[in-house]
């Protein structure tokens, strides 16, 4: 830092001419009335009067004009904005981006949050703004926000800081720096400000093998990577789920994970519907990881509460608690009509699958979570998923047709769920699908349709995503195909029945996480209200099949929705990254053509005296009112 003064406004230094009327006035004698006065007493105060408006001699012992000098000078220099200079050069205008993810809230021992240390560094960029320079906020959390435009208002840019909060999600940090780029096009911007404790998203180094934190992003412009100091001690909850053992149990799985440079010891208690089910006690070394299982009855709707004590210091208290919803265990339903008799024998074997129409032909169940069908009229039919065999989506009535000619499949995506462990090469079909000529399959796929098994001279089998359900479409019928007689169909029926049991929730089920609440079914365009855990509510109405979906979760804790009034659910979510867990701290931020390293010192950034000149002139004006209060001037001691 150069310690030698700058001025901002050197033009105004004309005031200092005011300097001279202040003199010129003391000069001045002063006209007195003629008066007759009884007593010669008050001649010795007249003479000494006389002296004192003598030229020069009324400059002796004369404070108020001394002060008043003074007060006028400062007044000059506040006027002409004094800085001294700091190292890093000025800019007009300045994006500062503000990391705000769970970490930020990671605080020390005195209770200071990294958001909190962030906020004081900046409030100095604040309280330093010269003319003509100005900030715009960015904060980076559950989403990217704009706080202010660019402003040297400092009230506004000191409440917007006031008013961040952090969000319990990971780290976000490209997306903030996309909004900068933004933001260059329509601002001169040189450079680019970031503010994170460095808690951001990794991948192995591929030279070293340690953690890197890439962001794919191409910069324009220079970004200061300004490190807020990381904390040590945490411990939390990384992952929480169950998995059907048996008709009547769950088990339900919790993993703990330590920060990387500290263990942690803490007590793990789980509760069920409110009552307290089981507890353990985990002891772990920096970096550490314990996986504890718990047992819980099936046969009952549980509504599961993991909670974290630790023992000790910890640094983050988001990453404590977690809920998961479990629904009462059952079998799952499929329909499946008589005469597709290699899938129902498929079915049949499979255990826990409750196949309908049974031997009679009777069904019972009004919907179901699996339908295999090659009819029109069950398309509708409401489930999880849906199997159709031999069948166009009217969709793609006009630009599909199906043959009776042989066709084989050339290729198919095996990570498609329904298509795992599957050999497709092998089989023969006596069925043509065909595209329409000049129809491309990126049509096929802008109607809403996956192409995940590729035909001779067109798409085999389709999948579609409906809400939260899936539906799946054999384009050939599997009877004029030798797919029945081929290993991989049990398969394909087994995927089938994995797959509804995940949706229907029957078989695998994970605690839902920060960022967004699970998609929930109500009835068809609902008016809801969700009620996060800070008491904030979110007016909501379903989608015209009963989805309520993309509801903002930034917090830890319980989600409350309403309908009319009247709780429908709860939902809780947690933390679960072991990301921010971690409190992994990177150094260094790699781009796609180069990388930043972090600055641990605060910013040099200039420092504006002209506030510290008006105080002291202020302070001036204080002496001179108290000093001629005190001792009225021209009455003699």
């Amino acid at each position: 830092m150069n310690w030698i003064p700058s001025f901002f406004r050197p033009s105004y230094a004309w005031l200092f001419a005011l300097l001279i009327p202040v003199v010129v006035f003391y000069f001045l004698k002063m006209r007195r009335t003629r008066l007759e006065i009884s007593s010669l007493a008050l001649w010795r105060q007249v003479i000494n009067d006389q002296r004192v408006n003598a030229p020069f001699q009324k400059f002796k012992r004369n404070i108020l004009l001394y002060l008043q000098l003074l007060l006028l000078t400062l007044l000059a220099l506040a006027a002409m904005q004094p800085f001294i200079p700091g190292a890093s050069a000025r800019q007009q205008y300045l994006p500062i981006i503000i990391d705000c993810s769970a970490s930020m809230g990671a605080v020390d021992a005195d209770g200071t949050s990294r958001l909190d240390l962030a906020k004081e560094q900046i409030s100095d960029i604040v309280e330093g703004l010269l003319p003509g320079q100005q900030l715009t906020l960015i904060s980076v959390g559950a989403t990217t926000r704009r706080l202010t435009e660019f402003t040297d208002n400092k009230p506004l840019l000191r409440d917007a800081l006031e008013d961040l909060r952090v969000d319990d999600v990971p780290s976000r940090v490209a997306d903030g720096l996309r909004l900068a780029q933004a933001l260059s096009r329509t601002h001169n911007i040189e450079r680019v400000r970031l503010y994170s404790d460095g808690n951001l998203p990794t991948k192995p180094n591929p030279a070293t093998g340690f953690p890197m934190a890439e962001i794919d992003f191409d910069l324009t412009f220079p970004v200061d990577f300004f490190q807020i100091d990381p904390v040590r001690n945490n411990i939390g909850i990384t992952a929480f789920n169950a998995r059907r053992s048996s008709a009547d149990e769950w088990d339900v799985f919790v993993r703990v994970e330590s920060a990387v440079d500290a263990g942690s010891e803490a007590e793990v208690i789980m509760s069920a519907n409110g009552e307290v089910m089981g507890s353990d006690q985990v002891i772990l070394n920096a970096g550490e990881s314990q996986r504890l299982v718990f047992s819980v009855d099936a046969t009952i709707d549980q509504n599961l509460e993991v909670e974290l004590r630790p023992r000790g210091t910890d640094a983050l208290k988001a990453d404590n608690t977690a809920w998961l919803n479990l629904p009462r265990g059952r079998q799952l339903t499929v329909f499946c009509p008589k005469k597709l008799r290699t899938f129902r024998h498929a079915f049949q074997a499979l255990e826990g699958a409750l196949v309908e129409p049974n031997e009679d032909g009777e069904a019972f169940q009004k919907e179901y979570d699996l339908v295999v069908s090659d009819k029109l009229e069950d398309v509708d039919q409401p489930s999880a998923v849906s199997l159709f065999i031999g069948m166009v989506p009217e969709k793609l009535r006009d630009q599909l047709t199906v043959e009776e000619e042989n066709s084989e499949v050339v290729d198919w995506m095996r990570d498609a769920q329904i298509l795992q462990h599957v050999m497709l090469k092998d089989v023969v079909i006596s069925q043509l699908p065909k595209k329409q000529q000049g129809v491309e399959d990126n049509e096929i796929e802008q109607a809403g349709f996956e192409i995940i098994a590729h035909g001779t001279q067109g798409p085999l089998i389709l999948k579609q995503r409906d809400g939260i359900s899936v539906k799946y479409y054999f384009l050939f019928h599997t009877d004029k195909s030798t797919l029945p007689y081929r290993v991989g169909f049990p398969v394909i029926c087994s995927n089938l029945i994995s797959e509804a049991m995940q949706l229907a929730s029957l078989s695998e089920i994970r605690a839902p996480a920060t960022g967004v609440l699970p998609e929930l079914s109500f009835d068809k365009n609902e008016a809801v209200r969700v009620t996060n855990p800070l008491g904030k509510h979110d007016e909501r109405t379903t989608n015209d099949d009963g989805i309520l979906a993309g509801v903002p979760a930034p917090s830890v804790g319980q989600y409350e929705i309403r309908a009319g009034g009247e709780l429908k659910t709860k939902v809780g979510v947690g933390l679960l990254n072991p990301e921010e867990t971690s409190l992994l701290a990177v150094d260094k931020l790699y781009f796609n053509e180069l990388s930043v390293d972090a600055e641990i010192e605060q910013l040099d950034t200039d420092k504006p005296l002209w506030p510290m000149l008006a105080a002291v002139g202020f302070f001036v004006l204080l002496f001179e009112w108290w000093y001629f209060q005190k001792k009225p001037a021209g009455i003699p001691d």
